[in-house]
């Protein structure tokens, strides 16, 4: 029922083995829905990325941590944001949106109190942060919570046919996309370079290509960009507001018969594959592939 795909994850359970010191996987693994694997291909020099799944006969969660400017956010979350999705739910009497929202609004506190303690000592912390793509099996209720540009695709037979179609089951906040565009245009009227086209690409103040995240603090508070500290990092970088948010989109859906498997990775997959080539592969392939090849 799941697979999660992640690129170059900077850690692996027990069991997972290296193809050639670049690649890792671990093999069909069972969970309360079904089975998982995992796959990573390392494409920096230092491993910013991160994921997990933690499988339970209640629940089983997934998560996919794409951290960029340093692995500090994405570690962080990998310890992290679990828990409090554990916590939450335990307080609340089960898993729902407000206990996913509740979590990552919990992970990012915590990750700017560490950035506050850490500030004289390591004030890059401040540019460090990381996409946040979160999965929740609970009974037959799929919760799918993302910031930032990873993905889950969920792969489902049609009925009557031996054919599989790719359901999208995220909202990507990167600003290549017209629609974030207009959103950051709204919500900064009076901030003409919200959203620059530089090197290539459209970018949140020119500088980056997300526009809600975990962690990116100097684009959430200005007292840190502002700060001398910080000139030996970037520029100053005048904010009347947030530039990024950390509110993730939550897609919420019940499981059918004919939903056989979902996928979760990093934009480092998509950026090679469309959802239905995915699909497509996972499908054809049920047994005798692991994420791996993907």
């Amino acid at each position: 029922m799941l697979r999660a795909v992640a690129r170059f994850c900077g850690h692996w359970p027990p069991g997972a083995t290296a193809a050639d010191g670049m690649l890792w996987q671990t093999e069909l693994r069972p969970h309360a829905a079904g089975e998982f694997s995992m796959a990573a291909a390392q494409a920096n020099l230092a491993m910013e990325d991160q994921a997990q799944v933690f499988a339970s006969p209640a629940a089983t969660l997934v998560g996919v941590y794409d951290g960029h400017g340093g692995s500090d956010a994405s570690r962080f979350l990998r310890s992290r944001l679990f828990p409090h999705v554990q916590r939450f739910a335990l307080d609340q009497g089960g898993m729902s949106t407000e206990v996913i929202r509740m979590a990552f609004g919990a992970a990012e506190d915590e990750f700017l109190q560490q950035v506050s303690m850490a500030w004289r000592q390591r004030p890059r912390m401040a540019a460090v942060g990381s996409c946040c793509l979160l999965g929740a099996i609970s009974g037959d209720t799929l919760y799918v919570a993302n910031l930032g540009d990873s993905r889950a695709v969920l792969g489902r037979r049609v009925v009557g046919g031996g054919v599989a179609v790719a359901e999208r089951l995220t909202d990507e906040h990167n600003a290549g996309s017209e629609e974030v565009r207009r959103e950051l245009a709204a919500l900064n009227p009076d901030d003409g370079q919200i959203v620059v086209h530089t090197r290539g690409a459209w970018r949140v103040k020119g500088i980056i290509q997300v526009s809600r995240s975990i962690g990116d603090v100097y684009l959430k508070k200005p007292e840190y960009s502002m700060d001398p500290l910080f000139r030996n990092i970037g520029p100053p970088i005048p904010l009347k507001r947030p530039a990024l948010s950390a509110d993730p989109s939550i897609h919420v859906r019940k499981l059918k018969p004919n939903d056989l498997f979902l996928i979760f990775a990093s934009d480092g997959l998509w950026e090679h594959l469309s959802d239905d080539a995915a699909v497509q592969i996972v499908f054809k392939n049920p047994r005798t592939v692991s994420s791996y090849d993907i």
